[in-house]
C-alpha cells in the first residue's frame, strides 16, 4: 500500500474509534423514556383490573339487594341503586351504568343480576388505549327459601 492508501485506513479508524461510547449515551437518553412507557402501561392495565374486581363486586352486592325484595319492580330498582352506590363508594369512574334482572323472587328461586359499566380511562389516551371500555359483569343469589310470605286474602 501507498502512504495515501495507509492515510486513508488509518482515518478510517480514528474515525470508528471516535464513535466509541455512542450507545451508551443512546441508551442513557432511551432508558427512561422506555421506563416511562412500561410504568404507564402498569397502570393502565392496574386501572383496568380493578375496575373488573370492583365490577364483579357490586353485581354480587346488586343481586343480594334484590333477593331481599319481592316484586321484580323493587328488585330491579334495588339492584341498579346498589350497583351505582357500590361503584362509587369504589371509586370506579363509570360513563354509564346498566343493570338487568332475571330470574324469579320466589323462594329458592334464583336471581341473576348483570352490570355493564362503561369505565373511562382518561389519560390513557395518550398511550392509544380506548377512552372507555365497557365492562360486564354478572351474579347470581338463591333468594331465601323460608322468608315470610304476604298473607293472601289481604288478612
Amino acid at each position: 500500500m501507498t502512504r495515501r492508501g495507509n492515510r486513508q485506513v488509518a482515518g478510517a479508524r480514528a474515525w470508528w474509534c471516535a464513535e466509541r461510547g455512542s450507545v451508551t449515551a443512546e441508551a442513557v437518553l432511551l432508558t427512561p423514556v422506555l421506563v416511562m412507557v412500561l410504568v404507564l402501561t402498569a397502570v393502565v392495565v392496574h386501572r383496568g383490573v380493578a375496575a373488573r374486581l370492583r365490577l364483579d363486586d357490586a353485581a354480587h352486592q346488586a343481586a343480594r339487594a334484590a333477593t331481599l325484595h319481592r316484586t321484580t319492580t323493587a328488585a330491579t330498582a334495588a339492584a341498579r341503586d346498589t350497583a351505582g352506590a357500590a361503584l362509587a363508594q369504589a371509586g370506579v369512574v363509570c360513563r354509564e351504568v346498566t343493570t338487568t334482572l332475571s330470574g324469579t323472587l320466589a323462594p329458592a328461586g334464583a336471581v341473576t343480576v348483570h352490570v355493564h359499566c362503561t369505565v373511562d380511562f382518561g389519560q390513557a389516551v395518550l398511550l392509544g388505549v380506548p377512552s372507555g371500555k365497557t365492562l360486564v359483569s354478572s351474579a347470581s343469589e338463591v333468594v331465601d327459601t323460608y322468608r315470610s310470605q304476604p298473607r293472601r286474602g289481604g288478612a
